[in-house]
């Protein structure tokens, strides 16, 4: 199951999602630590399961909390996305 957190605006779609099938076999939620901005936590969702969120404080301003991150050109990978070793996290834009 995938959780989508973000927004849509005029300006575009702008969603983190997680595949929480994925994130809970995860042993280390590295993602968390990879974020400079703190934008995800770890959770215990409907299942007990230990899963990465994005805080509550940055789910209306995920585009300008990722910001730092967004590579401008190139290929280069958002570090939350690269920490993430089982593929369970992207980025809508």
């Amino acid at each position: 199951m995938f959780a989508n957190y973000g927004y849509k605006d005029g300006s575009g779609e702008f969603f983190i999602s997680v595949d929480t099938g994925r994130c809970a076999g995860c042993p280390d939620k590295g993602c968390v630590e990879a974020c400079p901005e703190q934008v995800l936590e770890v959770i215990t969702d409907d299942y007990d399961d230990q899963v990465i969120a994005v805080r509550e404080e940055h789910r209306k301003k995920i585009k300008y909390s990722c910001a730092p991150c967004k590579p401008t050109g190139g290929t280069k990978e958002i570090p939350c996305v690269a920490a993430c070793r089982l593929g369970g996290l992207r980025h809508s834009w």
